[in-house]
C-alpha cells in the first residue's frame, strides 16, 4: 500500500518494524490513540501489579498498525469526540 492520508509506513524509525508478523506495518497511529481507553478495539493483555492494580500491556497488540483498521479508529474516535462535545 503506498504512504497516503489512511497509511504512513516509516521505515526510517529505529524500531520498524515493531511487529514482526504484519505483511503491512502502518505507522500512522504509531502511539495507539485507545491506550488510556478502558475498552480498546485490540486486545491488549493485563497485568496485575502486586498492589492490585492493573495497567494495559498493548505490546503484543497489532490493531492499529493493520491498514484494514483505519476506518474503525476513525469511527472510534469521531464517536468519542462527540461524547466529549456534548
Amino acid at each position: 500500500m503506498e504512504n497516503s492520508y489512511r497509511f504512513f509506513a516509516n521505515r526510517d524509525c529505529k524500531y520498524y518494524p515493531c511487529h514482526k508478523d504484519l505483511p503491512e506495518m502502518n505507522c500512522l497511529f504509531c502511539y495507539c490513540p485507545f491506550f488510556i481507553a478502558d475498552k480498546c478495539p485490540g486486545k491488549p493483555n493485563y497485568i496485575r501489579l502486586e498492589n492490585g492494580k492493573c495497567i494495559k500491556d498493548c505490546s503484543e497488540c497489532t490493531f492499529p498498525h493493520k491498514p484494514e483498521n483505519y476506518d474503525v479508529i476513525i469511527k472510534l474516535l469521531s464517536k468519542q469526540a462527540e461524547r466529549e462535545e456534548g
